[in-house]
């Protein structure tokens, strides 16, 4: 397995971390088939663990902790907060309310001293950016943190985060984590260069594109969306729909291309996402240990210019053609009262 440093901070990190959102209640229950998958990674030289608070209400956590007992100064431990942990108003969110509460929970959890990345899961326009980075510098003052970075955030707001940071002579953002797939490039036209601008290290979620690119659902096929993903998500899977369409010739060449050159399509998938220069680490997300081992079989690919050229061909760059699973919009566009103003006040006279 091959090491790179995660942006700036001399840490050493695989190039493949394994992502444990499928553990627990919503993906796999068995805390020992977890621990196994666990300890197969770091068997094969994956040395970076990538988990949140909210995965499966903590259950995540609490295996990764059981998985790393005896084995926790090898392994680069990440974890996330933000979205709800409980009822009320303010077990959720970016403030340092929530953030000093939430990271004592999660090191309880995971039964360790320290953390080495804590990232902030979304973005809160609730709260001050310069709230959160004060709060998550203290932190790293008191030995609680290594360094933290955020997750799915928007160039502006990454932009926007380091500024404040050099400012106010607080911890800047370290790294960031989006999704990225050949089927979902968008962040290539602004977030992957942001990242690079400042150092950030990039470690990519769902380079499977949410299963598009696992090779199980293909074009003129009969797809169950009653079951797996598409179960959560029909609309993004229905064939019966027109703009699906792209998608699923997409795949069809894809899948044509892998056999050209003898691989798996998702091994096809994640070696594309680690080719570029701002990514420091692909997240795979395995639910079996078998899952595991097709994913780690295409570690050693290595995709010659002539192979990405023909994907550019397939999916340009910078394109998306669908929008990730669980990606955040700005209340700009999903809340109507950011675009428009009151009716009295629409008219020009």
């Amino acid at each position: 397995m091959r090491y790179r440093v995660l942006g700036g901070t001399g840490i050493q990190v695989s190039v493949h971390c394994l992502g444990t959102m499928m553990f627990g209640s919503v993906g796999n229950p068995d805390h020992d088939d977890c621990v196994r998958i666990v300890h197969a990674a770091l068997d094969q030289g994956i040395n970076f663990v990538d988990t949140a608070d909210m995965y499966s209400a903590g259950e995540s956590e609490v295996i990764v902790g059981k998985a790393l007992r005896g084995r926790r100064e090898d392994v680069v431990l990440a974890t996330k907060v933000h979205f709800p942990m409980g009822e009320g108003p303010n077990r959720g969110g970016n403030s340092r309310r929530w953030i000093v509460r939430a990271v004592e929970d999660s090191l309880r959890r995971l039964g360790t001293d320290w953390i080495d990345l804590y990232q902030v899961h979304r973005p809160d326009h609730t709260t001050d950016v310069e709230e959160t980075l004060g709060a998550l510098t203290d932190l790293v003052r008191a030995g609680k943190i290594r360094a933290f970075g955020c997750s799915t955030f928007p160039a502006e707001e990454i932009v926007e985060a380091q500024h404040v940071a050099e400012r106010r002579a607080l911890g800047r953002f370290r790294t960031e984590q989006p999704p990225y797939s050949i089927l979902a490039r968008g962040i290539e036209t602004s977030v992957l260069p942001v990242c690079r601008r400042y150092g950030m290290g990039v470690l990519v979620w769902s380079p499977l594109a949410s299963g598009f690119l696992s090779g199980r659902y293909r074009a003129g096929r009969v797809v169950d969306l009653t079951a797996g993903r598409p179960a959560l998500t029909p609309a993004r899977f229905d064939p019966a729909l027109p703009g699906n369409a792209a998608k699923y010739a997409a795949v069809e060449e894809l899948i044509a291309l892998a056999d050209e050159i003898g691989c798996s399509l998702p091994e096809l998938a994640v070696a594309f996402t680690v080719a570029h220069p701002a990514v420091t680490s692909a997240i795979i997300g395995p639910r079996t240990l078998a899952q595991l081992e097709d994913l780690l079989k295409g570690a050693a690919l290595a995709l010659d210019d002539a192979v990405l050229d023909r994907i550019d061909e397939i999916v340009p760059p910078g394109t998306n053609l669908y929008q990730p699973d669980g990606a955040w919009s700005p209340p700009v566009l999903t809340d109507p009262a950011f675009r428009r103003r009151p009716p009295a006040e629409r008219a020009a006279s």
